[in-house]
C-alpha cells in the first residue's frame, strides 16, 4: 500500500518552520504498513494543493493524506482544493476525527476537512497540528484497511 502526504502551509513551504505534522504523519503511516515517499509541502494555495493531490492520484496512490489548511482562516483552502477530486464522499471520517478529538480540543469542531475516494484512492484532510495528526492516525488505523479492501472490490458479506 502506497501513501502520499501533502502539507499545506505557507510558512513550512517557505522554510519559516519545520513541518513536524507531516513527519509525524509519515512515521505513523509507515508504522501502519504504508510505503510513504517524502512529504510534499505546498503553500496554502488551491491550485498547488489540487495539483499535488492530482499527482498522487495519477501515481495510483492508495492513500492521500493532507495536513493543514482545514480551519476557517482566509488562507485555509485545503477542503476546496480537495473537493474536485472526490468521487464518493466519506463524511464519517471527519465526523470520527471530531468525535475522537472533541474532549481534548473543543475547537476541533471548526475543522472543515473532508474525506472521500477518487477511483481506488482514499483521500483524507487532517488539520495541521501535531495533536490532530496523531488523532487522525487513530481514525486511519480504524477505518482505512476496510476502505482499501472495499475499493479493491472485496465482498463485505
Amino acid at each position: 500500500m502506497k501513501a502520499a502526504i501533502i502539507t499545506a502551509s505557507a510558512r513550512a513551504s517557505a522554510g519559516v518552520y519545520e513541518d513536524t505534522s507531516g513527519e509525524i504523519l509519515k512515521a505513523g503511516l509507515v508504522s501502519l504498513g504504508y510505503a510513504v515517499s517524502d512529504v510534499t509541502i505546498v503553500p496554502d494555495d488551491v491550485k498547488q494543493i489540487s495539483n499535488a493531490i492530482a499527482s498522487a492520484i495519477a501515481d495510483k496512490t492508495d492513500l492521500v493524506v493532507t495536513t493543514g489548511g482545514t480551519g476557517i482562516s482566509p488562507t485555509d483552502v485545503t477542503p476546496e482544493a480537495t473537493a474536485p477530486h472526490i468521487q464518493k464522499l466519506l463524511p464519517g471520517i471527519p465526523e470520527a476525527l471530531r468525535a475522537y478529538s472533541r474532549e481534548k480540543v473543543p475547537t476541533t469542531d471548526l475543522s472543515r476537512g473532508i474525506a472521500g475516494t477518487s477511483g481506488s484512492t482514499l483521500i483524507i484532510n487532517l488539520p495541521g497540528s501535531p495533536g490532530a495528526v496523531k488523532d487522525g492516525l487513530v481514525i486511519i488505523k480504524r477505518l482505512a484497511g476496510h476502505i482499501h479492501e472495499q475499493l479493491r472490490g472485496k465482498d463485505h458479506g
